[in-house]
Order: C-alpha cells, then sequence, then structure tokens
C-alpha cells in the first residue's frame, strides 16, 4: 500500500550503520558544510547508505494510517517534499538536544509511535508524520561525525 516509495523505518540499536542521515540544506544550497545547524531552519536529511532524501506526501501509513515518511530521489536530489524545518528550544540545534522536525509541505511531525512491521522486515518500527506535536515527534542525534566551519581560507597562516 501507499507510494510504493522506499519505506523508512527505525530501529532500537543505535549501532546500526543503515541508520545515519546526513543534514544538508534546501537545494538552493543554503547550509555550508560545519555551519551550525539553527532553530527554525529549512534542512534536508539525506540516508548515508542510498542517497534518498526524507520525504513525506499525502499518502496514509501503512501501519499507523498517519502519513507515510519515504526515501525519495537519487544521490540527494528529489523535490520539495524533501523539506523539514528544525524546531530546538535554542538559537542552534545542539549535539544533545531533543528537536523535532516539521515538513514544509504538509506541517506534519516526524514521528514514531511503535507499530512494528512482520515480513520481510519483522522488528523495525513504522516512521511516519502526525499532525501534531507530542512526545512521539522528539528526535536527537546519538552518534554521528560532527564537522567544525572550517577556516577563512583568506586568514590562513601556515605555509
Amino acid at each position: 500500500t501507499g507510494s510504493g516509495q522506499q519505506s523508512v523505518t527505525g530501529v532500537e540499536a543505535s549501532d546500526d550503520a543503515n541508520s545515519y542521515w546526513r543534514i544538508r540544506g534546501k537545494s538552493d544550497g543554503s547550509c555550508q558544510r560545519g555551519t551550525p545547524v539553527k532553530c527554525g531552519q529549512a534542512i534536508r536529511l539525506t540516508h548515508v547508505n542510498t542517497g534518498k532524501n526524507l520525504h513525506t506526501h499525502h499518502f496514509p501509513s501503512p501501519l499507523s494510517n498517519n502519513q507515510e515518511v519515504s526515501a525519495f530521489g537519487d544521490d540527494g536530489e528529489g523535490d520539495d517534499l524533501d523539506i523539514w524545518i528544525v524546531q530546538c528550544g535554542g538559537t542552534y540545534w545542539e549535539r544533545e538536544d531533543a528537536v523535532r522536525f516539521k515538513h514544509v509541505g504538509t506541517e506534519v511531525f516526524l514521528s514514531i509511535t511503535g507499530e512494528q512491521y512482520g515480513h520481510p522486515i519483522r522488528g523495525q518500527r513504522e516512521v511516519h508524520g502526525m499532525p501534531t506535536a507530542n512526545h512521539h515527534n522528539y528526535w536527537k542525534a546519538m552518534e554521528g561525525v560532527f564537522i567544525k566551519p572550517s577556516m577563512d581560507p583568506a586568514k590562513h597562516d601556515e605555509l
């Protein structure tokens, strides 16, 4: 059922190599590598292993009947339905912060509530969009590579 696009699921294990996402700016290139992500900033999340973007649209999700969340596009290129707003409490998304992601096009929150798939992805949980902010929409970066902003090349003083 649904759109036929690649499913996005959640797992309990924090060391699952298939759970890594890269944070990118909107398609206009408005996010320079190493720049802190501002609360309220529009981003894209690109799956490291497949190069597909976190995406949602008006299709019901197969288990909970919320809004389907899928992986879409090729090599990080998708469409306007790949854009999410980072909602957090301060000025920037800090490493330890729990944040929400609100979809720009459909205004749902990226969520996980516990519904689990059977065969062939037994035990993986459905990731979906929900229309209201609640305790099911908090996400936290548990591990990853955090890049500091690069030095201004004009001020570089090494040979």
